[in-house]
């Protein structure tokens, strides 16, 4: 007990959060709990010491959660172990649930009292990346989870025990989403498509991110924001035909190779400044294929890549130019290019009043300087935008610094920090449905 109590009291020292009260304050109901456990139900309340105190107790299995998740990766859809983990333990909690999307799981915490219905969402799937941390939970299947997405569920089982010892103070219902697939195919889509927001109706939904994506949100801080957070994505492809012809007499053939860099360097220049600067946007070739022979003048390319901003003007101007650009100089090279657009992905956009009330929940938690207004969005992009599209929430992101960058095979995270998502998850979704 007072070795737990010290290593807590000098990292909250660290972080600057509520310091020696919430720390003494969790030693002190720790053993009275223990002394009196008959009397610890009637005591539970909707109180933020009560909650971080609780997050704070919960710290130990929250990281057992996440290094055992982080073990068995799955990707996208085929999250068989991770799915029947997560049931097992919201069987432990008593909380029903069920399947959503193939592996997707939904559970739905009822409260004692009719009221609104707030959910809190994570995602699930890892990437086919092999692992180089050199942790000892480390993964050996050849995939990763190298986003962070273990210890998300980690922290929304934390908050959904949380919780659930209080559901006789709800007002409603707190409905928990773990979704598939966010890596890959996007699995917010056939989720929301088999009814996750329904049965009962969402009000209002949140989700987290853990590590750097935003550099100015420090360890242990949270950065938000209200309207757009994070990328719209277009993802495009394009065919370029030209006509074969031996190399010694290239007037006889149409040469895609060259149709298609000019093209690449084309789309480059749409970018700056020929759009908005002051709304952020990119355009990537990430793919390009073509040729057979040496010998020979290659008639057929294929180029792939995708375009990303926040401004749904600059989103149509792009798609609209991008076509115009290639077609117009692939007939000039007598070649033809075919633009398809393959997948569309919205921006992440926050919404202004459930963002207002989280930051008021937040506030309970952290010290005001450990939350951080965001002021410029994330080119990266979220499936997230899609639960945003048909209710309002927020999307908010836990610092969590690492010398490897998300997606590398040394990411790693700050375990230290993780009763922080939990005590969020947790304090958002009471008052949310208590008022």
């Amino acid at each position: 007990m007072i070795r737990r109590l010290i290593t807590l009291i000098v990292y909250q020292k660290a972080l600057g959060f509520f310091i020696f009260t919430a720390t003494l304050t969790e030693g002190v109901t720790e053993m009275v709990l223990s002394s009196h456990p008959q009397d610890r139900h009637s005591c539970i309340k909707n109180d933020p010491l009560q909650i971080k105190t609780a997050a704070l107790d919960l710290h130990r299995q929250i990281i057992r959660w996440r290094r055992d998740l982080h073990r068995i990766p799955e990707l996208s859809f085929d999250l068989h172990r991770t799915s029947q983990y997560i049931k097992h333990q919201l069987d432990e909690m008593h909380l029903p649930h069920q399947l959503c999307a193939g592996t997707g799981i939904i559970s739905l915490i009822k409260g004692k009292y009719p009221g609104p219905t707030m959910a809190l969402r994570t995602d699930m799937d890892a990437l086919p990346i092999k692992e180089e941390t050199g942790l000892p939970f480390a993964s050996t299947n050849g995939n990763m989870h190298a986003c962070g997405h273990d210890a998300h569920m980690a922290m929304l089982l934390g908050a959904a025990q949380i919780i659930a010892e209080r559901k006789n103070l709800i007002k409603g219902s707190v409905k928990l989403i773990f979704q598939p697939a966010e890596e890959a195919e996007g699995g917010a889509e056939p989720m929301i498509a088999a009814g996750c927001l329904e049965n009962p109706k969402v009000d209002a939904i949140l989700g987290l991110h853990i590590g750097q994506i935003f550099p100015e949100v420090g360890t242990g801080q949270v950065g938000v924001c209200s309207g757009p957070v994070m990328a719209a994505v277009s993802v495009f492809s394009i065919r370029i035909k030209g006509k074969s012809a031996h190399v010694a007499t290239p007037e006889a053939g149409i040469d895609a190779i060259k149709t298609a860099s000019e093209i690449v360097l084309a789309l480059q220049k749409l970018i700056p400044p020929a759009i908005n600067p002051t709304s952020p946007a990119t355009l990537s070739i990430t793919r390009i294929n073509g040729g057979k022979a040496l010998n020979a003048i290659c008639d057929e390319v294929t180029l792939e890549g995708d375009f990303r901003t926040v401004d749904q003007v600059v989103e149509r101007y792009l798609k609209s130019k991008i076509t115009d650009t290639c077609q117009s100089i692939a007939a000039t090279n007598g070649a033809i290019a075919e633009v398809s657009l393959i997948k569309d992905f919205p921006a992440t956009v926050n919404d202004p009043a459930v963002t207002r009330q989280f930051l008021q929940s937040a506030g309970k938690i952290l010290k005001p300087e450990n939350i951080i207004a965001l002021t410029k969005p994330s080119m990266a992009n979220e499936d997230m935008s899609l639960f945003l599209q048909e209710i309002p929430g927020t999307y908010f992101f836990l610092g969590s610094p690492c010398p490897y960058p998300h997606h590398h095979p040394k990411f790693d995270i700050d375990e230290n920090i993780l009763w922080i998502g939990s005590a969020l998850f947790a304090q958002a979704a009471l008052d949310f449905c208590s008022a």
